[in-house]
């Protein structure tokens, strides 16, 4: 199997490629992984897999068509029985690699892209040319069907299999936990609302930040919102966010830490689990560790569906996992943390222990695992072959139908 992702370092598509990559070799393939690479590619090779560095992030049409080149090439060297892309700009040259040398090409889609106009319609539309396009959630799924008429027979909905093995709540000891709030500045007694993931625009810490603002014009004390991540240094937003920060005078109420060197401590430390993208997303994974540690999350509902975050009044109170509010409404976010803070402790406690037992029966590594295999033997047996079982291709089953 051949994957080609824009860079193995930190998002969504680079966690996926290299989870991919992890089950083929656990099920004895050896993958191929064309990257432009990152920190984390040394792990291809630890899984037993095969690196191949290539420019894949370019937008070129002229770098885009000797990647294609180069990936046929791959191809028939390792004997590839089919190519699958993670991100647009690697897709446009898997897709052509696949067509010219007969293979199956799939896509996995993990946010919900901008379209701009209709050049920037045309370009996304790559990820729905795939003989299997695979969505990590409802939403993504529903956004690929409404906006490129992608049959249910190429469609599938395959929940990210995150492994939460080390995100415990009953491994985590005091001084962990300690340790984590100390590096932040506070004592026990403060609230914290922690933001993991990229400091990027479409996850919406600047909406956070005005939340923020809001809570402390209205008194709220004893509150810290905390941004666990790292830009990437690609783009000035970071910058911006901290003069965002200084403008609306919350630098008492806000941090930017950078990537937790203890995460499940991180999210044990914490009192919720916030996402507030404005930009449709997956399941973010910082969302679906806050819940593996048993700890109430507030998301937007762009952030995340209702199939990962249990709230009313999808369900009722006694099985919420969590809040959602509408994605760059800051005064639903604050109204939504206000809310959170005002149930009693045995409620959120309650709140927290359903969300990781739902997210430990949803996102169950081995789970994923299957469905994705099936979907492989599925496109490389052709139209002779048998088709997939059902819950690889269908829709998952909404919340209050279980």
């Amino acid at each position: 199997m051949l994957l080609t992702v824009p860079t193995l370092d930190v998002g969504a598509a680079d966690e996926g490629a290299i989870d991919l990559a992890r089950v083929l070799a656990k099920a004895g393939h050896r993958p191929v992984v064309v990257s432009q690479g990152g920190r984390f590619e040394d792990e291809i090779a630890r899984l037993g897999g095969v690196f191949v560095r290539l420019d894949t992030t370019s937008h070129n049409p002229i770098v885009i068509a000797r990647n294609a080149q180069r990936l046929r090439r791959l191809v028939r060297e390792h004997g590839c029985d089919a190519v699958h892309a993670h991100g647009r700009a690697s897709a446009w040259s898997a897709w052509a690699a696949a067509r010219a040398s007969g293979k199956p090409f799939l896509t996995t889609c993990y946010t919900g892209f901008r379209e701009q106009n209709r050049l920037k319609h045309w370009y996304n539309g790559v990820m729905a040319r795939a003989d299997r396009v695979i969505a990590v959630s409802e939403q993504i799924g529903d956004l690929m069907v409404e906006r490129h008429r992608v049959p249910s027979s190429r469609l599938a909905v395959v929940h990210p299999g995150a492994d939460l093995g080390g995100f415990d709540p009953g491994g985590i000891t005091p001084d962990r936990i300690a340790a984590a709030r100390s590096a932040w500045g506070v004592g026990p007694a403060t609230r914290v609302v922690l933001f993991p993931g990229r400091i990027i625009r479409r996850r919406g810490h600047h909406v956070a930040v005005e939340a923020a603002a809001r809570l402390k014009q209205n008194g709220l004390r004893d509150v810290l919102f905390v941004f666990a991540g790292e830009d990437g240094g690609t783009s000035s937003f970071s910058g911006e966010l901290w003069d965002q920060v200084l403008a609306s005078k919350t630098a008492d109420v806000v941090r930017l830490t950078g990537p937790s060197p203890d995460a499940p401590a991180s999210c044990a430390a914490a009192t919720a689990i916030v996402s507030a993208a404005i930009q449709l997303e997956g399941l973010p994974r910082g969302l679906l560790e806050g819940m593996a540690m048993a700890r109430p999350v507030i998301a937007s509902d762009l952030a995340a569906g209702p199939e990962a975050v249990l709230a009313p009044p999808a369900v009722g109170e006694d099985r919420m996992t969590g809040l959602r509010y509408p994605a760059g409404d800051a005064g639903a976010l604050a109204a939504a943390l206000i809310r959170l803070f005002a149930y009693p402790e045995a409620a959120r406690h309650a709140m927290g222990q359903r969300a990781r037992a739902w997210v430990l029966s949803e996102f169950d590594p081995e789970d994923t695992a299957a469905r994705i295999l099936a979907i492989y033997a599925d496109v490389c047996a052709g139209p002779a072959g048998v088709a997939a079982p059902p819950h690889t291709e269908g829709r998952a089953v909404e919340p209050q139908q279980r």
